[in-house]
């Protein structure tokens, strides 16, 4: 993962669950919960760094049962914005339609053709006409992925911005989880 390798963490180690499960959240609480039963044993603490995302609560009471705690918010795209930037930005228009970096650099795979929209077109206003912009949450903006972001806006016919965004709540849990770990 970017953060642990950038901080250079040794205390951390991250799974992740397929990105494509977020078009389809019904799958997320049980892959977590193979994760977590998997991970029993070979680490001190476990913790999930998933939001809600789509779940709704189904995640939550997977955790419960599992006494593992995760991070707070109902996507992504709030703890690595912030709470209050987050919904200063909903507010301000509720038909926005967010990406993370990951989501831009895998627009076509995980939105066009995840979605089916590749193969049946007429899905596209169904999915996205109620949509009237576009936000990229920079984690780590540069040009390539900024004109990427763009094309998508472009390509979905949303109006677009750009937000740095960092890794918000993530990145402040994991070195919290490192420094705990007694990780350097």
């Amino acid at each position: 993962m970017t953060l642990v390798r950038a901080h250079g963490w040794d205390a951390i180690e991250v799974q992740c669950l397929p990105a494509e499960w977020h078009n389809r959240p019904s799958r997320i609480p049980d892959g977590v919960r193979r994760k977590i039963r998997e991970a029993r044993g070979a680490f001190e603490n476990i913790f999930v760094a998933y939001a809600d995302c789509g779940t709704g609560g189904a995640l939550d009471e997977v955790l419960e049962d599992e006494g593992v705690m995760r991070i707070d918010g109902p996507h992504c795209y709030q703890f690595f914005a912030g709470r209050d930037a987050f919904e200063a930005l909903h507010d301000e228009e509720p038909g926005t339609f967010y990406l993370t970096d990951y989501l831009v650099r895998h627009f076509n795979t995980l939105i066009i053709k995840g979605l089916g929209i590749d193969r049946h077109p007429e899905l596209e206003p169904l999915y996205f006409g109620n949509y009237r912009r576009l936000v990229w949450l920079a984690q780590a903006p540069d040009d390539d992925l900024e004109e990427k972001a763009r094309a998508a806006a472009a390509r979905l016919g949303l109006d677009f911005e750009m937000r740095h965004a960092g890794y918000g709540a993530l990145e402040t849990l994991l070195a919290e989880a490192q420094q705990a770990a007694g990780g350097h």
